[in-house]
Parts: structure tokens; C-alpha cells; sequence
């Protein structure tokens, strides 16, 4: 007898099925942005300075850790969803996610062990969300027919996406309750996601049921084991890219980055040849002779890249630069960033549902094509505009990109998951969600690299000349303008006051030794922003350039994926996947 409050032929299971799956991809992505937000609220509830440079790999793990963990786990627990059941991998991805949330709000400890801990659980959250990203996408594909999949995939994607957007405005509203009240701390930042999985976890357990086409075969160990390996050791190296290393602002010559991104690469050509080469793959190689399939996953992964680069970028030029400006204290810019940000997640929710819907007809091609081409042009957008801009110009630019990248994430899904076996549909939706994922932690690695260099040839000589002209010793301002970029960065990302916390670092706190009136200019909303707009444009010129230029790329991936795409159930998931794209495709 089941269990479950609805069997495969229920009318409404379809819905039941869209709404769990809805649900738990909005935690999981909330989640994912949160912290980046509230990060000045985690680290003060565990009493650590995350400026210090040797609490630096504390604060990239928390940031990055959860990415990575699930970019690395959520191909394998797709296929595991293949042999085993979707729905028993994703409900069991809820009670991780949930468990880890819970450890994460109640953190016993402070200082590095507080750390420490905070890292460990997030990588336990990152496992829970892989099980959740990976199998999402193939239980709605199994639930609703051909020509409903879009609108289906369209809701479901544009929450997921609009989730890391909603973190944001979360964590800023977290962070400045820590701030003003102070009793709040880590605790608040991670149990908001703790009520949302177990009543997750309950409704999964009660509505959902197999009902896809479940693979052949055994699970692939070598293949695991060789992607895990070799995309760790990638993500891994661009993580600690980002860092200081010697003389250098970041660490892209490090031995280690180096050797972590050559052995990464190896690693996962040497799975391309093993794969090939199964009678079982825990990815079937094959799919990417599809081309609908190929481009998709292209598409999707330099949209990842440029969205995620995007994001960063914007909270760091609210926070360091824009709200103070405009007379917002740096300890309220995190929550301020939030609000101000809430035009590009308007722009997702208009147009997910929509373009889903249409895509059903349509195709994917063309809106997701014109959705990427919006995007790049309002990186372009961006590029132009002046440091102290006009809220409602930035407000429409970041409008339209929410629209265009709504225009583009539902329909593409849709067809990647559309163009494969039903047999294959949980080891596709984990290589998309791998894609989307690994994009994530390369923007962030790409960007802030790009960003920390151009910010090196100027930031200097800037920071010491304006220093100096304010009163600072020229010793003490050597120091501070001798800092890694970084740190002023973070800074401002973390909602610091950048010269306050800079000068009271390294032992120096001579703000106390300057006249009142330098004081008040030092450490005022004008001083730091005016300072760093010239030196930051410099850096937001390549990095918005090279995401406009990714994003074209994936545009034309997107325009040459062919017709909407159908893949037509001929062969067992035992034999070669068959590719017959006269006999499936249809307008």
C-alpha cells in the first residue's frame, strides 16, 4: 500500500511534484546567497576578524565551500537518481540540507573552531543541495507531458534563480538587525532555511513518488571518483586564485593553483576517455553528440559565468562605492545592496513563467537566444555608466538583464532535458546543474581576479596620496596602501568601513592621533567611495566587457542548437545512446 497522499495518475500530481521541487530549489538557492550577504553578522557572532589574512581561507569557504561541494557531488547523485529513484535521492536531499541547516544554527564554538564548523556544515548543506539541484528538474520532466514542460520548468527555474537574489535581500536584512541589535548573529543567518526543509522534507516524503523510467546497469565508482576528484582540484585552485600569494595581489602563480588547475584539467580529460569506455557511465558521453543537448549545456554555463560575475560585482559597487555616496553608513550597505537590487529579481519573475510557457511553442532557440542577447547588452549597460549613477538608469539596465536572463533559463533547461533518454534524465539534469554551479565559482574566481588586478595598477597611489592629504603619516599610509587589494575589497563586501578598518589594522589605530576634522573626513561615506571610483572603473571596464563577450558566446551556442528538440524513446539505457535528430526534431 502507499504512502503517498498522490499516485502517479492523480490530476494534480503534476502540481504537487512542481511545488516540492519548487520549494526545495528555492531553500538550496537562498541559501547559496545568503551568506554572501551576511557574512559580516557570521563572522561577528563567532568573534573573528575576517581581514586578518590568516582568517582569509575561512571566509572564501564559507562564501565558496557550499559551491564547490555541490558543483563537484550533483552529476553523480544524478545518475545515482537513475538506478535508484529520483524521488528517494531528492527526499533524502532534504533531510541533509536540513540537518546541516539546523548544525549551522546552533555553532557552539568561536574563533577558528567556530570557523571551522561553519565550513564543515556548509559542506554537509552542499551535499543536501547537490541531491536537491540534481534531481529537481528530471521528477518534473517525468511529471508533466512535452507540451506543459516548459511553463512547468519556467517556474521552477526562475524561483531557483530569483532564490539567490532573495538571499540576498535576506542577508542584508540579517546582517543589519546583527549590527543595530546584536543578539541575532550566525544563528538567524542559517535557521531561516531549517523550518523551510522540514516542512520540505514532510511534503516530499508524503506527495511525491517514482513514477520516471529508472536506468540499467551499476553505479560507475572510477567515473565518480575521477569527476569529483578532477573538478575539486579545478574549483579548488580557483578558490585560493583569488588570494594574495607572495608580492602578487592574487594568487594565480602559486605552485599550488597552478598544479590544482593543470592536475584538475588531467583529471577530467582521463574521465572523457574512461567514460567513454563503460558499459555503464555514471554520464553517458553520447548525450553531447546532441546537439540540442551540447549547446544547451554550453549556453548555460557562460550565462552562469556572466551572471554570477554580474552579482558580485554590483554588491561590491552598492556597498563600497553607490550607497555610501549617497549617505548610507557601510554597516547598512549589505541590507541597502539587497533593496536596490530588487529590480533584477522583478525582472526574473516577469519573465520566467512567461518565456516557459511561450517556449512550449516557440522552441527554446529563439527566446533564449534574445535573452542572452538582452543580457550582453545590458553588461554594456553597466560598462557605461558612470560610478555615481542615477538609480532609475541602473534600476532598468538590471531590470531588463532579470528579464533576459528569465527569457533564457527556463526554455534551456527545458530543451536540455527534452533532448534526452527518460532513462538519462537525472544524469543531465546533475551535468546542468553541474554547469550552473561550476559557473558560479569560475565567475567568481574569473572576475574578482580581474577586478583585483585592475585595482592594483591605481588603488596604491590613490590610497596613499589621499591618505596623506588627510593627515595620515607617510609610514602608516604606506602600510595601508601597501595592503593587497583584497583586503579593501572585502572591506567593502563585508560592510566595513574600509579606512576605519584598515587603519585600526596592522597594529597602526592612528585615527586617534589626527584632528577631529580628519577623523570625520577619513572615516565619512564620501571619503573611501571617491577615493576608489576612478581605480574601480578601471577593474568594472574589463570585467562587465568580458561577461558582455561570454554571454555573446553563449547567445549564438544557444541560436545554433537547431529546432526544439525532441529525443524520441527507441533504445534501452544498456545500449549506445542512438542520435536520430531527423526523426525527433519538430517545430
Amino acid at each position: 500500500m502507499s504512502t503517498t497522499l498522490f499516485d502517479k495518475d492523480h490530476p494534480r500530481y503534476k502540481w504537487v511534484a512542481l511545488s516540492n521541487t519548487t520549494l526545495g530549489m528555492l531553500m538550496a538557492t537562498i541559501n547559496s546567497s545568503i551568506v554572501l550577504i551576511s557574512l559580516p553578522a557570521i563572522f561577528k557572532g563567532i568573534k573573528i576578524n575576517p581581514l586578518d589574512p590568516s582568517n582569509i581561507n575561512y571566509l572564501l569557504w564559507i562564501l565558496m565551500g557550499f559551491m564547490l561541494v555541490t558543483a563537484v557531488l550533483v552529476v553523480t547523485f544524478g545518475r545515482l537518481g537513475d538506478l535508484f529513484g529520483r524521488v528517494r535521492i531528492y527526499n533524502l536531499g532534504f533531510v541533509v540540507f536540513t540537518i546541516g541547516s539546523v548544525a549551522l544554527s546552533f555553532n557552539p564554538l568561536e574563533g577558528s573552531s567556530g570557523a571551522m564548523w561553519l565550513v564543515i556544515w556548509r559542506f554537509v548543506q552542499g551535499v543536501g543541495a547537490a541531491m536537491l539541484f540534481a534531481n529537481s528538474t528530471a521528477i518534473i520532466t517525468d511529471a508533466f507531458p512535452a507540451n506543459r514542460r516548459g511553463f512547468a520548468m519556467g517556474i521552477n527555474q526562475v524561483v531557483a534563480i530569483a532564490g539567490s537574489f532573495i538571499g540576498l535581500l535576506i542577508g542584508g536584512l540579517l546582517a543589519n538587525i546583527s549590527y543595530h541589535i546584536g543578539p541575532f548573529d550566525v544563528e538567524w543567518v542559517f535557521l531561516v532555511s531549517a523550518p523551510i526543509g522540514i516542512i520540505g522534507t514532510i511534503w516530499s516524503y508524503l506527495s511525491l513518488r517514482e513514477i520516471g523510467v529508472k536506468a540499467e546497469g551499476s553505479m560507475d565508482w572510477w567515473g565518480n571518483v575521477l569527476f569529483a576528484a578532477g573538478l575539486a582540484s579545478l574549483l579548488t585552485a580557483i578558490t585560493y586564485g583569488i588570494q594574495p600569494y607572495g608580492s602578487d595581489s592574487t594568487g594565480w602563480t602559486n605552485p599550488w593553483v597552478l598544479g590544482g588547475l593543470g592536475g584538475g584539467l588531467a583529471v577530467l580529460i582521463v574521465w572523457v576517455f574512461v567514460e567513454l569506455n563503460q558499459k555503464y557511465p555514471m554520464f553517458e558521453m553520447r548525450l553531447f553528440k546532441i546537439r540540442a543537448f551540447a549547446m544547451g549545456i554550453l549556453a548555460g554555463l557562460l550565462a552562469s559565468i556572466g551572471r554570477g560575475g554580474m552579482q558580485f560585482m554590483l554588491i561590491i559597487w552598492l556597498q563600497g562605492i553607490w550607497l555610501p555616496l549617497h549617505g548610507f553608513k557601510f554597516e547598512d550597505t549589505p541590507f541597502w545592496a539587497g533593496i536596490y537590487l530588487l529590480p533584477l529579481t522583478v525582472g526574473f519573475l516577469i519573465a520566467g513563467p512567461i518565456s516557459g510557457a511561450l517556449s512550449d511553442r516557440l522552441g527554446p532557440r529563439v527566446l533564449g537566444s534574445v535573452g542572452l542577447f538582452l543580457n550582453a547588452a545590458t553588461f554594456l549597460g553597466l560598462l557605461v555608466l558612470p560610478m555615481n549613477f542615477n538609480y532609475w538608469a541602473f534600476a532598468i539596465i538590471i531590470f531588463l538583464n532579470g528579464v533576459g536572463s528569465g527569457m533564457f533559463g527556463a526554455p534551456n533547461r527545458s530543451a536540455i532535458m527534452g533532448a534526452v533518454p527518460a532513462s538519462q534524465r537525472g544524469a543531465a539534469s546533475g551535468m546542468a546543474g553541474t554547469m550552473q554551479n561550476a559557473g558560479s565559482s569560475l565567475s567568481m574566481g574569473l572576475f574578482f581576479s580581474l577586478l583585483i588586478v585592475g585595482l592594483s595598477a591605481t588603488l596604491p597611489q590613490t590610497l596613499f596620496a589621499g591618505l596623506t592629504a588627510n593627515g595620515v603619516p607617510s609610514p602608516a599610509a604606506t602600510v595601508v596602501s601597501g595592503l593587497p587589494p583584497v583586503s579593501t575589497v572585502f572591506a567593502t563586501f563585508l560592510g566595513f568601513n574600509p579606512i576605519q578598518t584598515l587603519l585600526g589594522s596592522n597594529g597602526l589605530n592612528v585615527l586617534q592621533s589626527l584632528s577631529a576634522g580628519d577623523q570625520a573626513t577619513l572615516t565619512g561615506t564620501n571619503f573611501f567611495p571617491t577615493l576608489i571610483s576612478d581605480p574601480f572603473h578601471q577593474g568594472l571596464i574589463v570585467v562587465f566587457a568580458v561577461a558582455a563577450g561570454l554571454t555573446v558566446v553563449a547567445a549564438v551556442a544557444s541560436l545554433i542548437r537547431g529546432r526544439n528538440y525532441a529525443h524520441q524513446e527507441t533504445v534501452a539505457l544498456a545500449e549506445p545512446v542512438v542520435v536520430d535528430e531527423s526523426e525527433s526534431e519538430r517545430i
